[in-house]
């Protein structure tokens, strides 16, 4: 099988390992895809990286000026200026817009033409439309779009078709909706993420957290849903899914590709390794959190999410009732920012997180334990509590017969 976007020394393995390849973007790829994180934790390192191993590297949009000093030196203290409120957004949004048509460029040279760079844009972010254009003119390969249904992609995307669509959906409903809509648009998903709540980590895809656990997420009946979906509409070879969530082991991945699954998405594994885009501090509390350090909550975007319960998750939970009884509008973003089309904090909402997402998530980014929001999945990692490389994680995946240590 030829592999010309595979890396030379891991062709040989992956061969032996009787999984199947990804086919996306014209490419055979890796069955391995690397998840976007945010805010800066899969940035171009950890992109690049995986991309250039034979995977698909993904990075996340929000917010990635806070890897580039520059850009955070020209937007210091913006938020501060009581008056100037547009002016400061829109200063913020263009070195936002800057910061990822840098990181494309950097992933781009890292992976020397192999693997897939993606870029995550979530859907519930205000600058949604703007980072999937950023994003096309910057030449990504992919763009994957969750926390939201992206029905307007096709639209957004409609003069780059060379470029492969993603949508990150839960169940067999989401699935037919998105597929039934772009249709009509004339276009198809390259591939759909099926990402499962129960497991996987950051901002999740179900209504609320008592439905995190519902039977209609579990791969071993989405997966059959959705193929059989996908085959009555006669388009089943033509998009291929992608399973994520609790995905760590090559039997995981073997189990998967079984049940109709071209390849596994993985995050925290990644975000742990040693080109992984955060902190050592950050990785550190990720691969140190054991099941009964991690905690499902209402986001500020309204949606369950998954975290580590560090200092100050802890303190916000014991509040967080009074802080929604008392939710009120706000005149402004505190940070002048509005990152989220509709936030919990800034819009007043009754039932959603009451914090300001960007700045715990970007104090996790520096490894303040503190003060930071640090986002994982459920479940041990293939190291457990080491930091390796993404290579040797690459190779472990795909390796039968490693055990997940105790």
């Amino acid at each position: 099988m030829p592999l010309p976007h595979v890396a030379a020394e891991i062709a040989p393995l992956f061969e032996r390992s009787g999984l199947a390849p990804l086919r996306l973007g014209g490419r055979t790829l890796l069955p391995i895809v690397q998840g976007g994180m945010g805010i800066g934790v899969s940035a171009h390192r950890l992109a690049g990286s995986v991309a250039a191993l034979g995977g698909v590297g993904t990075l996340s949009a929000v917010d990635l000026r806070r890897h580039h000093p520059d850009l955070m030196a020209r937007t210091q203290g913006l938020a501060a200026r009581a008056g100037d409120e547009v002016q400061a957004k829109a200063a913020i949004d263009a070195a936002n817009v800057e910061a990822l048509k840098r990181e494309v460029a950097l992933a781009r040279e890292r992976a020397q033409g192999r693997g897939l760079i993606a870029m995550n844009v979530m859907r519930a972010v205000a600058e949604y439309a703007a980072y999937v254009r950023a994003s096309l003119e910057a030449g990504v390969d992919a763009v994957v779009v969750g926390a939201g249904l992206p029905l307007d992609l096709p639209d957004l995307a409609a003069d780059h078709p060379q470029v492969a669509l993603v949508p990150i959906l839960s169940d067999a409903r989401g699935v037919a909706l998105v597929v039934k809509k772009w249709e009509r648009k004339k276009r198809l998903p390259d591939a759909i993420v099926i990402e499962h709540p129960k497991h996987a980590g950051g901002h999740l895809g179900a209504a609320k957290i008592a439905d995190l656990g519902d039977p209609r997420f579990e791969f071993e009946r989405v997966l059959p849903e959705v193929q059989a979906f996908l085959r009555a509409a006669g388009v089943e070879r033509e998009v291929p899914l992608i399973a994520a969530g609790g995905i760590r082991t090559f039997e995981d991945i073997a189990r998967l590709q079984s049940l109709g699954a071209a390849a596994v998405q993985l995050g925290t594994p990644f975000a742990v390794t040693e080109e992984g885009d955060a902190h050592p501090e950050f990785k550190r509390v990720l691969a140190q959190a054991r099941d009964d350090d991690i905690v499902e909550f209402t986001s500020v975007a309204g949606l369950p999410a998954r975290a580590v319960a560090t200092p100050w998750l802890r303190r916000y939970l014991q509040v967080e009732a009074k802080l929604q009884a008392v939710a009120h509008a706000r005149r402004r973003c505190t940070k002048a920012f509005d990152c989220l089309a509709q936030c919990g904090l800034r819009d007043g909402l009754a039932g959603w997180g009451q914090f300001c997402i960007d700045q715990q998530l970007a104090a996790a980014l520096k490894g303040d334990v503190a003060r930071g929001l640090f986002f994982r999945g459920a479940g041990r990692l293939p190291f457990g509590d080491q930091i390796r490389s993404v290579r040797e994680l690459v190779e472990r995946l795909l390796r039968p017969g490693q055990p997940l240590p105790a």
